[in-house]
């Protein structure tokens, strides 16, 4: 049958004074849970998903489960054929593209396919079908040709959603908004743990299949085919394109070129096989390109660039594939090493190379880690280099907050922001996940001095979907202790112009040729699936400024 359209969203906005103590409430929109219905066997059970929009191509992508036991993971299931069809209007009557393609188990009985000849910035719906199952019906839009003009673009920012720390609810007020024009999942779309080993405060809300820790092929399949059972979950990816990268849990934790924090190669086997498999699974279930394909196999490089006519582009980068191994609690001093490296070389240089070719008004980074320093007794850059060189013991920032952020790899980060400054590079805003928490940032040209220093470039941080926040990990209230936490790293870093550790839920990033805005929205309750959510707050920058300013009511 046919998916009903997703409702826009529908805000009461609060403005003025009062903006300050209330301010936007999502209004629910009734659905049915997935126990009141009878849950059918075989069809189209995860879905569809589209994402990488370009102007005149975007990645369509489903999973048809042919017989019953065709579980993902299963190895079990005949090839099939699939069809699919683009059309301009909901019924299907103006079908633009078709074609058919067969799947079966050496694909997890996955579909993803590239469909091209589109135009460029306009709305579409699609469909799968097989035999006599017909797929829900989802939403995608193109990106503006390169020469057009938007009047305004506004992506979803999600990231780090964990199935047992509560549910999406997140994901269905974001499917809410109007005018979306891309979801941003900024990494960690789903944990790799085992039951009941990074669940919520009050233990695990909801069970996780499989239920021991995913290393082999099969079980990250059946880890992406649970997460994708989430209604919420397929209600945003049928909304509008995705545009991901990942972090380290669609691996394991705090991975890096060589291994991992939560992989033993003793039991676990050598890295580089888990890591392969976790990327062929992703590759899979993800409507993605990489290395510049939808098909199968053909590349794993996931950082790339993609734009939205001369408004903005984007770049979502790879900070886990060609790292460094963290630095150690026993030698932070190695953190400015300029031989450790967060992005490699190549990656360095495709980055450098792509902010000073462009000439879009808004030069976005998708940033899986946070670049914006966060330090305790930083010194000017000079000096702290200075010494550092001179002994090789005092990280050259400060005190790192997270090395296994930018903080742990500062000669990177200084080649960047030298990069921005000497290049004149303006109007660079990052968009990061990773840290379940909110911020927004200055990027100052040299810390130790800043505010004296000018900023060279924005940080909008987004918080966690559901992963645990610092109230949840420490086990207390909401804004009792963090508080204190948050004001020791702000008088320490006076260009962290916002901190919240403590909330959940979404951001919308709005961007208009005068102005950049990020709006934070958070859950009631990440353990109930009917959650409201409202605005919390929004900073929002302004072209040639390069610093972020409190928006008292969110971006039209």
């Amino acid at each position: 049958m046919t998916a009903t359209p997703l409702h826009p969203a529908r805000r009461d906005v609060v403005r003025g004074a009062a903006a300050t103590a209330a301010v936007a409430t999502v209004t629910l929109t009734p659905f049915a849970t997935t126990e009141a219905l009878a849950a059918p066997t075989t069809g189209f059970l995860h879905g569809v998903a589209s994402g990488d929009p370009l102007p005149t191509a975007v990645v369509l992508w489903t999973r048809i489960t042919p017989s019953a036991d065709a579980t993902p993971g299963s190895g079990r299931g005949e090839r099939v054929s699939v069809a699919w069809e683009v059309a301009t209007d909901e019924t299907f009557t103006r079908v633009v593209r078709r074609g058919h393609v067969r799947t079966g188990t050496e694909r997890d009985h996955t579909v993803k396919i590239d469909a091209t000849g589109l135009e460029p910035g306009t709305r579409y719906a699609y469909r799968f079908s097989s035999g006599a199952d017909v797929s829900p019906t989802g939403w995608t839009t193109t990106a503006p040709a390169a020469t057009a003009t938007p009047e305004r673009l506004r992506f979803g920012i999600v990231s780090c959603s964990n199935w047992e720390a509560g549910y999406f609810a997140a994901y269905r007020h974001l499917a809410e908004h109007d005018g979306l024009d891309a979801v941003l999942h900024m990494g960690d779309y789903l944990y790799e743990y085992p039951t009941g080993e990074y669940g919520a405060q009050d233990g695990v809300v909801r069970v996780s299949e499989p239920a021991h820790e995913i290393v082999t092929l099969a079980d990250y399949r059946i880890r992406h085919g649970h997460y994708k059972t989430d209604p919420d979950l397929q209600g945003l990816h049928a909304a509008a394109p995705w545009i991901t990268t990942w972090d380290d849990h669609e691996s394991a934790n705090d991975a890096w070129v060589g291994g991992a924090e939560n992989h033993d190669p003793l039991t676990e086997g050598r890295w580089r096989d888990r890591a392969a498999v976790a990327r062929r699974a992703y590759d899979e279930w993800m409507p993605i390109r990489l290395s510049g394909t939808s098909a199968l196999g053909d590349g794993t490089q996931i950082y790339r660039e993609l734009t939205f006519g001369t408004l903005a582009d984007l770049r979502m980068l790879d900070l886990r594939s060609h790292r460094d191994e963290q630095a150690s609690a026993a030698r932070l001093g190695a953190v400015g090493d300029a031989d450790r490296s967060i992005t490699g070389d190549a990656q360095m240089e495709w980055l450098k190379s792509s902010l000073s070719e462009s000439t879009a008004t808004w030069k976005l980074v998708g940033n899986p880690v946070m670049i914006s320093p966060v330090a305790f007794g930083a010194l000017d850059v000079e000096v702290g280099e200075a010494l550092h060189e001179m002994g090789g013991l005092i990280p050259p920032e400060g005190i790192p907050y997270n090395v296994d952020q930018w903080d742990g790899y500062t000669a990177d980060r200084r080649e960047l922001i030298d990069h921005l400054a000497d290049q004149a590079i303006d109007n660079a805003v990052f968009v990061t996940g990773d840290i379940h928490s909110a911020w927004a940032c200055d990027i100052p040209k040299n810390v130790g001095t800043y505010p004296l220093s000018r900023s060279v470039a924005v940080e909008f941080v987004g918080t966690s979907v559901t992963s645990n926040n610092l109230d949840d990990i420490l086990e207390v209230e909401p804004r009792t202790l963090s508080l204190a936490v948050e004001g020791a790293i702000r008088t320490a870093n006076l260009h962290v112009k916002h901190l919240d550790f403590d909330r959940h839920g979404y951001s919308v990033l709005t961007l208009t040729p005068g102005r950049a805005q990020m709006d934070w929205y958070v859950l009631a309750d990440r353990t109930r699936r009917d959650s409201s959510a409202r605005w919390q707050i929004g900073f929002h920058t302004l072209p040639g400024h390069n610093r972020v300013r409190r928006a008292w009511y969110p971006a039209n």
